[in-house]
């Protein structure tokens, strides 16, 4: 345990999931595999989106703007636990700790609002299909989501200036793998009334609240599907919206397990196992959900793929000229 004292706090200590040396190695190679995979599905994902001007569309606009955004959250907490493992030290600074809090609150939330926007350019398709390309016309498009960069960030930094005004004594254990916010709030010794306030209002707030409109919108895109005569106009119109069902119930159902597993169990080791679902998994697993059945990307993704394989041969044909 890091001795300090309320007024001059260095580091804390991440716990992160086992003390046994043996399951170091197990984990090391688990999430660097994981984190891989996320890197390299999410890039495709960008590029393919990127190359293809078939795909310049609001939808895969929002889709390449995730998986930049399943990118950086996933690249806010893996590395330094990946590095803590490797180096056998469990120590992070003070600072590093509030800045790794401000960019997991800002690339969750980006999450979300991305999710949030993709269902409403879904409800705009299915419920107003003859003005679709009016309102969602690419100024729009990057007006919404300059809007909810502008937003985050601005509520990211009331978080973490929040968190920087707290005092803390000499028990600087965090049992996570991450600087989690509850968990530094828990850590305090001073008054957390109003963090916890600020905190709980803004998960209802920035949670809840993108969470009611993508609601909103599916009862919509329902009601809109019902009146459709032909079963295959059905299937059609609600097929464009499966991913991104898929998508959205994964990291809401994740996240609400998180907390719901820490409420029940009062288990901080158990929260920490928990969150790897929503910080993690999830990031990992859009760039699967978007691609399996669906054949844009998928052909896409194919063209890229045959485009580099062109392009070697012919970078190895001038390098081999005299």
């Amino acid at each position: 345990m890091v001795q300090g004292n309320d007024t001059s706090i260095s580091e804390f200590i991440l716990l992160g999931f086992s003390e046994e040396p043996e399951l170091q190695s197990l984990i090391f190679g688990l999430f660097l595999s994981m984190y891989l995979i996320t890197m390299l599905g999410n890039l495709l994902i960008i590029l393919a989106v990127s190359s293809d001007s078939h795909l310049h569309t609001p939808m895969y606009f929002f889709l390449s703007n995730l998986s930049l955004v399943d990118i950086c959250f996933t690249s806010t907490t893996v590395p330094k636990m990946l590095w803590n493992i490797q180096t056998q030290s469990k120590v992070i600074t003070y600072e590093g700790c509030i800045t790794q809090i401000y960019f997991f609150i800002l690339f969750a939330v980006l999450d979300i609002f991305l999710l949030t926007l993709m269902a409403y350019d879904r409800f705009v398709a299915i419920c107003h299909p003859l003005h679709y390309t009016v309102i969602m016309n690419p100024q729009f498009c990057g007006l919404l989501v300059l809007v909810s960069w502008v937003t985050i960030i601005l509520y990211s930094l009331l978080q973490s200036l929040m968190t920087s005004r707290l005092s803390f004594c000499t028990y600087l254990e965090i049992p996570h793998f991450f600087c989690e916010l509850n968990q530094m709030v828990q850590l305090a010794c001073s008054d957390t009334f109003l963090n916890n306030m600020v905190m709980y209002f803004g998960v209802g707030l920035m949670g809840g609240g993108p969470l009611v409109g993508i609601i909103y919108s599916y009862s919509k895109i329902v009601s809109s599907i019902k009146g459709i005569p032909t079963a295959q106009g059905k299937y059609k119109a609600f097929s464009t919206c499966t991913s991104h069902l898929s998508a959205v119930s994964l990291f809401y159902g994740t996240s609400l397990g998180v907390y719901l597993s820490s409420a029940a169990t009062q288990s901080s080791h158990s929260s920490a196992t928990a969150s790897v679902m929503y910080a993690v998994v999830t990031p990992m697993l859009n760039p699967f959900i978007y691609s399996l059945r669906n054949k844009d990307i998928k052909r896409a993704l194919k063209r890229f793929v045959e485009m580099a394989g062109m392009k070697g041969p012919i970078v190895l044909g001038i390098k081999k000229c005299p």
